[in-house]
């Protein structure tokens, strides 16, 4: 018990003593203290302030900025009264791509990187080709991927669209599989070398 009473004199002599030798803080550092934390809050509130408002600013001008450029449709814009309108073919359910089969001819070159062709569908009948009577044109990135065989003489190779013009410049001769994404653009062609045709 002896020891537990000085322990608990000890313990209050080093209390007293440390009371003793602290200093208080004089009344200039304390108000200095309060004036630098004063002033951080309110440098931490404008500059949450201007942020917020750049990325305000931001969002509207991102929603009022004109969107990309509208897909060219794949439809020819002035189809003949009789032909049978071309609706692009649409990926089924889990699916990347969807294909269309057809001739691809009558290509031209255009300006700003494009290439035109003419499209003139067909429908897989066990293995060859039928015409299916629709006709389209479509207007191209000339950086188009296409996958060749025949055309390349019998030697599998990747082009571009581009590559491929001055041989697709004739009538229907090439058949290509044809890939449109969700949106009915083209992404690229595969020659249907498979493909017989009538």
């Amino acid at each position: 018990m002896a020891e537990e009473t000085s322990l608990d004199e000890r313990l209050a002599d080093l209390a007293t003593g440390g009371r003793q030798a602290a200093v208080p803080l004089a009344a200039e550092q304390i108000r200095a203290r309060g004036d630098r934390r004063r002033r951080r809050k309110q440098a931490a509130r404008a500059s949450g302030g201007v942020l917020l408002a750049a990325a305000v600013i931001v969002g509207g001008l991102s929603l009022l900025r004109p969107g990309p450029d509208p897909a060219e449709t794949a439809a020819d814009p002035n189809p003949s009264a009789t032909a049978p309108l071309f609706v692009a073919p649409t990926p089924a359910p889990g699916e990347e791509y969807a294909s269309e089969l057809g001739y691809v001819y009558d290509a031209v070159a255009l300006d700003g990187g494009r290439v035109r062709v003419t499209v003139q569908q067909l429908r897989d009948e066990k293995g060859t080709g039928v015409p299916t009577g629709v006709v389209h044109s479509l207007t191209l990135p000339a950086v188009t991927p296409v996958e060749v065989e025949h055309l390349s003489g019998g030697k599998p190779e990747d082009l571009r669209l581009e590559d491929v013009v001055g041989r697709l410049r004739a009538g229907p001769q090439w058949v290509f599989a044809l890939d449109y994404d969700g949106e009915g653009r083209v992404q690229s062609l595969r020659e249907a070398h498979w493909l017989s045709v009538e």
